[in-house]
């Protein structure tokens, strides 16, 4: 017990065996979520005979070309299980970073959670609720709401397994110029750095690369490198050099730094537990010392669970020490990546005054404070697409809502069909990144036709035609802590029937994405919840349909149709002008799309916008509007308790109002001043949508649309 060997590896335990244990019941309840990072359905199986036959493991790996539907310890850990029936939610979090192991049972009139972790101390919250947003909300006053991340990164990101040289760079940003095809972040990866050294460059692929990034930012695009936590054991190397000298690695239990193996060879791995050597790693991102970087360069933090490749289990020995010596790896193990992204995204918010944008692949509660996560090395099939889901709603409960999934799968050549598919549906998710092997073939969206290349281009400018709506999302999350990417029961907590649906979901409160996520199919069937007074409006198809709630309903869906719905009484602000990036959309007006509830003919909904780079709206610096429609009048009002001190004279050019069914032929438009003008309104009957153009509104004052 005080020494264990597993596959030629040994864990000495000088502090001898143990474990810390506890069991929860949630009484009345049979469906509970979270623990992520798993490839699991959403509602948590039960690890006995009926389902699983382990328990889940929360234990951060690199884990190649990971299996699905199965308890397995993935990249990343949120000790967080929710529990939700008709009358409450509820949940337990389990603040422990050891290797933990989490059975879920059904007890008499319970769903039971035994908890179970291999060392550290009994820290345990309970989360009443009662209601899901009540959830939300206190769980990250415990561990810290998302933080607002800038607009260029909620926008499409281009990424592969390496993008050769500058020339290769340059070609495919024009290509992307040249097909119209929107993009916001180009990345690389490991291979442009000199002998995997990190903050450097090949200077035979890369040999100019300030002009190289220059020339992506003079179109408001950005670029990532990546940068991973182990660190070349050359002497050449003058951060290896410091970081030795200074005693700045992890340490073997006997004494001296830790040596591992990983992709530049013999590595040693930076002690991110130790604040000085947070800050130390912090100030590399400063330009004077990440030599050939701007500000306009981001980051990427990968390999971090951390990744060793002859280590157990490809990871760190648990009898490794931390802190000079607190504190040995088995205790911390699920936080290292946690403060990996800590320190990173501190430097380069240091660098650029302005909000960092760093993405991780292993994670800890609180991960979503500071930057995103992604589901890592998944598959280019049907079924990892599929799974795509249940992973990302498993995490955007745990708090982790800036999340997606590879497009494409990273291992392996999709299919043309599979690809246009897993576009359509990450379009609709919070992070959006295409990303594949070193060894797959090249799969840029225009090469697989002008057909495919068409639906691709469709799909990503829908995405960018809604990052009014998804950006505001992010603003209300980074204040409470919503989901961007909700599960059904979220927005319908009463409907049993929703508590186990995993193969659609709610952007927001508004929109209902159902994607195609099976081969050949044209067609699914959509599960509307409500009862027979809430309407859905169809509103990415040939035609807007209505619908009314609580039915299954099969949708047609053609390879140019992404199923999705918006809720009767909702109003959702959108840009609807191609654009090549984000930033190139900053001038441009918006278009509100009121979807009229029948029963009472109101809708509401808000916009959030503030310069989508600084800090300053945390003094005030943004704008806050909210617009109802009550009785044929379309009003903007401000929702802040405060005068904005941020203005934007960007106007509303469009309004689409769905469902209303009496005939306008004008509308009167005033300014909050008083000053009024009348606009033709156009109407259709087949369906009931009437378009008024051009009232010219300013998206930061007050005004009112009355329709006559």
């Amino acid at each position: 017990m005080w020494s264990e060997s597993w596959d030629g590896k040994t864990d000495e335990k000088p502090r001898g065996p143990s474990a810390v244990t506890l069991d929860t019941s949630f009484i009345d309840s049979s469906f509970v979520y979270g623990i992520p990072e798993h490839a699991s359905t959403f509602a948590l199986k039960n690890t006995d005979s009926s389902g699983y036959n382990e328990p889940y493991r929360l234990y951060n790996l690199d884990v190649f070309e990971y299996e699905l539907d199965v308890p397995m310890s993935l990249y990343g850990a949120v000790p967080l299980i929710i529990s939700h029936t008709p009358k409450f939610t509820s949940g337990v979090f389990w603040l422990n970073a050891a290797e933990t192991f989490v059975d879920v049972e059904d007890g008499p009139q319970s769903k039971d959670i035994h908890w179970i972790s291999e060392s550290g101390i009994l820290e345990v919250f309970l989360i009443p609720g009662p209601e899901p947003y009540d959830v939300f909300r206190q769980y990250t006053s415990l561990t810290g709401t998302p933080s607002l991340p800038p607009m260029f990164s909620i926008g499409y990101h281009q990424c592969r397994w390496n993008y050769k040289d500058e020339a290769d760079v340059r070609n495919v940003d024009a290509a992307f110029d040249e097909h119209n095809i929107p993009y916001d972040v180009i990345w690389l990866d490991i291979e442009h750095t000199d002998s995997k050294k990190y903050f450097t460059w090949d200077s035979l692929s890369f040999p100019t690369p300030i002009k190289m990034i220059n020339n992506i930012a003079s179109k408001g695009r950005k670029m990532v490198t990546i940068i991973d936590p182990h660190i070349k054991r050359t002497s050449e190397y003058e951060i290896h050099k410091h970081a030795e000298e200074a005693g700045y690695y992890v340490k073997k239990g006997s004494g001296g730094d830790y040596e591992g193996h990983c992709w530049p060879g013999s590595v040693s791995y930076l002690d991110f537990l130790l604040p000085y050597v947070r800050d130390w790693w912090a100030d590399r991102f400063l330009l004077e010392n990440y030599k050939g970087s701007t500000k306009d360069l981001y980051i990427w933090n990968d390999m971090n669970e951390p990744s060793v490749f002859n280590g157990p289990e490809v990871t760190m020995p648990k009898d490794l020490v931390h802190a000079n010596g607190d504190f040995e790896h088995r205790d911390v193990h699920n936080q290292y990546g946690f403060y990996h992204q800590m320190a990173t995204a501190a430097g380069v918010q240091k660098r650029n005054n302005a909000r960092p944008f760093v993405l991780t692949r292993s994670f800890f509660a609180g991960s979503q404070q500071y930057g995103a996560v992604w589901t890592g090395d998944n598959k280019a099939d049907w079924d990892h697409l599929k799974a795509s889901i249940p992973m990302l709603l498993s995490m955007n409960v745990a708090g982790i809502v800036f999340s997606g999934a590879d497009v494409g799968g990273f291992f392996g050549n999709p299919s043309t069909e599979l690809l246009v598919r897993w576009y359509q549906a990450a379009a609709f998710q919070p992070f959006f990144r295409g990303h594949a092997h070193i060894d797959t073939d090249r799969r840029e969206p225009w090469l697989f036709g002008e057909t495919n290349t068409n639906l691709i281009r469709s799909a990503i400018r829908r995405r960018y035609a809604y990052l009014p709506y998804i950006y505001t999302l992010f603003a209300h999350s980074s204040v409470s802590g919503l989901p961007i990417m909700r599960p059904m029961w979220v927005e319908f907590p009463d409907e049993i029937e929703q508590f186990g649906v995993e193969d659609q979901f709610f952007l927001g409160p508004s929109l209902l994405v159902h994607p195609v996520t099976d081969q050949g199919k044209t067609s699914v069937v959509v599960n509307l919840p409500g009862d027979s007074l809430v309407s859905w409006y169809q509103v990415e198809a040939s035609q807007v349909t209505r619908f009314g709630g609580g039915q299954k309903i099969e949708i047609s869906s053609p390879m140019d149709t992404i199923p999705v719905f918006q809720i009767a009484g909702s109003i959702i602000p959108k840009r609807e002008r191609p654009r090549r990036s984000s930033k190139a959309m900053e001038g441009d007006p918006f278009t509100l799309v009121v979807a009229v509830d029948p029963t009472c003919t109101c809708a509401v909904g808000d916009l959030y916008l503030d310069d989508g780079d600084s800090f300053n709206y945390q003094q005030g610096e943004f704008i806050h509007r909210k617009f109802e429609f009550v009785k044929n009048r379309l009003t903007s009002s401000q929702l802040s308790k405060h005068a904005s001190k941020y203005s934007n004279a960007c106007t509303v050019e469009k309004v689409v109002i769905l469902g209303l069914t009496s005939t306008f032929t004008r509308a009167k438009v005033v300014a909050g001043s008083g000053l009024s003008h009348m606009v033709d309104v156009i109407q259709t009957h087949n369906p009931d949508k009437l378009i008024i153009r051009k009232p010219d509104s300013r998206i930061d004052s007050d005004w009112s649309i009355l329709l006559s």
